[in-house]
């Protein structure tokens, strides 16, 4: 069995024991309209890829981002392409492992020939991966990961990211803890990549840099984070944040749970998603309640959000009517997000003229947030909105927030989300 695919059945086998314990206690290339050639581009088709974990450690909900972003694009497929041509969209499991990530890169881009790389999901993995699409000039788009390095665009001109990034991410969370649970200690538990990092800068530029009182890190080929918990429970921590994926965050509930801990945990957007988690931790799934979390999507359960009704549709005509989550919300508004891009960069389709367009920006879809992209910013969306589950459901609460990277206020944004087009494809703006 694959080290990485153990990895993740390890993370499940001990989620169970946490929840029992808890109980008791293509071609060489193409043509564009114009006839020169572009990798991945022909008369009738776009041939795009990605990296995604469909096993191993990470898999838990991120393994259904890439099939709900195919989803959407096979539903444009269906209602007459991108200027006449069709999307493939050539997906490969990395498994969460950086060296996987360089060889299936490699596959993309030298025997595939994708016209770009399209939400590859990772810090650690995509980090790996950078040097050789600039190299190569493949544009590498809306990368799965708040990290900051995406947004380098001197460094790295090809490249954008798509989540929030983690420090913007921390601020905000970092912003209610400092107006809900001042006085109280604060602990903090993150991924030991650039991730956990970012988060914690986030969370110390609010917080000061003597707010955290206790810091941890995990590496993902460890799932046994009860020593950090335990440190956290011995130092009388009374409030934890997460920069997790999901199957820690599981974990890290369920240890707790197990060792009688039980403070106001606050979770990243990546790795609080409450029915991947309640999937993960099953019976336990109670140990959830007043998780406050962040996010910059429509909540899955919003059933009279118009991007959830098309969403949802989407689903279960292309997709197979997978369980609906907000892994599969974020998987097609990349997609549309994508579909957006290539109309705005023309029939005549070239990778310069796609990096053109990003940069251009004036997206505007699903997100709560604004998205930033410049010439100066690539960093994706600009903030988030706060989360709570009660009585086992996931809902918003309060105003949506934006900030900066470095010492700007976290400030309320008040601009509500635009509509979806009445058939769900974007049009020319």
């Amino acid at each position: 069995m694959h080290r990485t695919a153990q990895r993740g059945l390890a993370i499940a086998s001990t989620i169970a024991l946490l929840i029992a314990a808890a109980g008791c206690s293509g071609d060489d290339g193409g043509s564009s309209s114009g006839g020169a050639s572009v990798p991945g581009v022909t008369d009738t088709e776009i041939v795009v890829g990605t990296h995604m974990p469909l096993t191993g450690p990470a898999s838990a909900g991120y393994s259904k981002i890439a099939p709900a972003t195919k989803a959407y694009f096979d539903y444009v497929n269906a209602n007459g392409g991108v200027h006449g041509r069709k999307i493939t969209y050539k997906i490969m499991d990395d498994g969460y492992n950086p060296a996987n990530t360089q060889q299936v890169v490699r596959q993309l881009v030298l025997q595939d020939k994708v016209f770009a790389v399209l939400n590859g999901l990772g810090t650690p993995t995509h980090t790996g991966v950078l040097d050789f699409l600039k190299t190569n000039r493949v544009p590498d788009l809306f990368v799965a990961s708040g990290s900051r390095s995406w947004d380098q665009p001197d460094k790295y001109p090809g490249t954008f990211g798509f989540n929030p990034d983690y420090t913007v991410e921390g601020k905000i969370l970092a912003n209610y803890v400092k107006a809900n649970h001042a006085g109280q200690k604060v602990c903090f538990l993150g991924q030991d990549d650039d991730f956990g990092r970012d988060s914690l800068v986030g969370v110390e530029k609010v917080l000061g840099a003597g707010g955290v009182a206790v810091k941890q890190t995990y590496v993902t080929s460890n799932t046994n984070v009860a020593p950090q918990i335990g440190a956290f429970k011995a130092a009388g921590c009374q409030v934890v944040v997460l920069a997790t994926v999901p199957g820690f965050t599981a974990l890290s509930v369920g240890t707790a749970a197990r060792l009688g801990f039980k403070p106001q945990w606050l979770v990243s957007n990546v790795g609080g998603d409450h029915p991947t988690l309640a999937k993960q931790l099953g019976e336990a799934a109670p140990l959830l309640e007043g998780m406050v979390g962040a996010n910059y999507l429509p909540m899955q359960n919003d059933t009279a959000n118009p991007w959830i009704q098309l969403f949802t549709k989407i689903n279960k005509e292309h997709n197979g009517d997978a369980p609906f989550d907000g892994n599969t919300v974020y998987g097609m508004s990349v997609g549309y997000l994508f579909v957006q891009v290539l109309l705005a960069a023309g029939k005549d389709l070239t990778r310069e003229k796609v990096l053109t367009a990003v940069q251009k920006g004036g997206f505007q879809g699903p997100g709560l947030a604004p998205l930033r992209f410049s010439d100066k910013d690539h960093s994706g969306y600009g903030g988030q909105r706060l989360t709570r589950v009660s009585g086992g459901a996931q809902s918003y609460f309060g105003p949506t927030y934006e900030t900066d990277e470095e010492d700007g206020p976290v400030a309320e944004f008040s601009t509500a989300p635009v509509a979806p087009p009445a058939n769900g494809v974007p049009t020319v703006s």
